[in-house]
């Protein structure tokens, strides 16, 4: 029996690593950038008041993921927004391996160009070769039925890269079919 692998994996060996082998002028496979980990990350800061909101927003995130969510706790206390230190003040989710490529599938596919009036994802990344996305509302994604939202509840989608500089982050995030707004990735 054959084990089962993602779509985007199969292209990133089969058609990205020799693209971006040749336009980067690598001399060995190792040196092309991958995709080694994307965060999904949401915070709740009405949390504070509400208790409710943070097991709420770790279903919701662990359903969009596939993979249970973790509560990430405040680091200090700030009394101006009655915060304490170790309150639960978000929901964190990391993928990696198949789950991340099947994660991205779906978003590139199905959830993005469910975003109304959308015309493509901004092209900032870190400086690193890091590149962040932020998504308004969670019911883009079609895991989340429109009838349990209670609060719209947005989140950042960190795609982790291997790349050296945001060029080389661009063009191997560009060949997995994320849609930037504009072609040029010189700054």
């Amino acid at each position: 029996m054959e084990r089962y692998i993602p779509n985007l994996k199969k292209k990133y060996h089969s058609e990205v690593i020799p693209a971006l082998q040749q336009e980067f002028n690598y001399k060995t496979i190792m040196q092309v950038p991958r995709l080694q980990k994307i965060v999904l990350n949401q915070g709740v800061g009405q949390a504070v008041a509400d208790k409710k909101l943070i097991e709420v927003a770790a279903n919701e995130m662990s359903t969009i993921a596939g993979q249970k969510a973790v509560q990430t706790l405040s680091r200090k206390d700030i009394s101006n927004f009655k915060l304490r230190r170790k309150m639960p003040i978000g929901v964190r989710v990391t993928l990696r391996g198949d789950r991340m490529f099947e994660f991205l599938e779906r978003l590139i596919c199905v959830a993005l160009p469910r975003i109304r009036d959308f015309k493509g994802v901004i092209n900032k990344f870190d400086g690193k070769g890091n590149y962040t996305l932020g998504v308004r509302e969670q019911i883009v994604f079609p895991e989340i039925d429109i009838d349990k939202i209670t609060k719209m509840m947005g989140m950042n989608i960190t795609f982790v890269t291997s790349a050296k500089s945001d060029e080389e982050g661009y063009a191997l995030l560009k060949s997995f079919g994320i849609p930037f707004k504009s072609a040029k990735s010189k700054r």
